[in-house]
């Protein structure tokens, strides 16, 4: 361990949470210096996985410690604001699990400090470190596919977990379901296309198994539409089982089919493939490693440290989480009142 490692310090030490510790552990450049941590339980967990890291029951101890370069924030969706807006007042770069703010008011803001402060602003869409998905990407901007016509991102697995205290399946807490897992779609689909256009509209559908709570939606599928003549289906089930997920790309060259599955989204063991075709002929692309949600989240703390030491973008910045939640929220208007949204009258 170099003294020169960026100190991290974790905001949150649930499930996730215990991920994102594993791996900044594992990142060369990186060191936990300090968890905070509300359950006893889980920070005795923390402090016996970490012994050399600070274990605190409150988040601002983190803030307010000078070493701290990093604030890496693993908590509930309702507190990402106070946190992150915490953080980078105090001068920390700042790494938010998505979805960023549950507000554009919140993103505004956030990114505006970030800026004033100088310091990056990244949040957790870790599918943009996937060696899977991020193949998907390579094809489109090499002009595999021509130019890209319709894109389908499809998920199917089992119910939410509750969190913490049962925050997910509070609605003030989460915000709502589409910022929970369709948030990681909507960011895929814009990153795969947005060299073509940005998202003008969305049309969006939604039911739930629970009569006696309608705002919690099983069920969730949503187009978007894309200025320069792209859509992008967007669908998703927590009504099955395991978790699978499919992406599919048409253009007026080519197509390409990637898949992943597993018994649960962090299996250490999937099934995975991409298969891909020019209009000629059809090719499959061999991959090294296996890849999923805690190999990618490697890669984006590994994404992180670049950007703070190197001055790159990060794999996906503010803007980008910006324009997640956006998609997010403008989804559910279009779920509750039952018509297209325009981005443009959203912001």
């Amino acid at each position: 361990m170099s003294n020169h490692d960026l100190r991290f310090g974790l905001i949150g030490y649930g499930l996730w949470g215990a991920h994102h510790a594993r791996a900044i552990a594992k990142t060369q450049g990186a060191r936990l210096a300090a968890i905070a941590e509300h359950s006893a339980e889980s920070r005795a967990v923390a402090q016996s996985a970490y012994p050399d890291a600070e274990v605190y029951d409150d988040y601002r101890q983190i803030i307010a410690r000078d070493d701290i370069d990093v604030v890496d924030v693993v908590v509930p969706s309702h507190l990402h604001y106070e946190i992150g807006h915490s953080a980078l007042a105090a001068g920390k770069h700042l790494l938010m699990e998505k979805p960023l703010v549950l507000s554009l008011q919140h993103a505004d803001t956030l990114i505006a400090l970030a800026r004033e402060k100088g310091k990056v602003l990244a949040v957790d869409h870790e599918m943009r470190a996937s060696a899977l998905w991020g193949k998907v990407k390579q094809l489109i901007d090499e002009g595999m596919v021509g130019v890209p016509q319709y894109l389908l991102l499809e998920l199917s697995r089992f119910a939410y977990r509750l969190g913490s205290e049962g925050w997910r399946y509070d609605i003030r807490r989460v915000g709502n379901w589409i910022l929970e897992e369709p948030i990681h779609f909507f960011d895929l689909a814009r990153w795969y296309l947005a060299p073509f256009g940005e998202p003008v509209s969305v049309y969006a559908r939604a039911n739930s198994r629970q009569p006696d709570h309608p705002e919690l939606q099983d069920n969730f599928s949503t187009i978007v539409t894309f200025a320069g003549g792209a859509y992008a289906v967007i669908t998703e089930t927590l009504a099955a089982f395991e978790h699978h997920v499919t992406c599919k790309v048409a253009g007026t060259k080519g197509a390409i089919w990637a898949r992943w599955s597993g018994p649960e989204d962090r299996t250490p063991h999937p099934t995975f493939g991409l298969k891909y075709s020019d209009g000629t002929r059809v090719q499959e692309v061999p991959f090294a490693q296996v890849t999923g949600e805690v190999v990618e989240l490697q890669q984006l703390i590994a994404g992180m440290v670049r950007a703070v030491c190197e001055g790159v973008p990060p794999p996906a910045d503010g803007h980008d989480g910006r324009w997640a939640v956006l998609l997010c929220l403008a989804a559910q208007q279009s779920v509750d009142t039952g018509q297209p949204v325009a981005i443009a009258n959203l912001g």
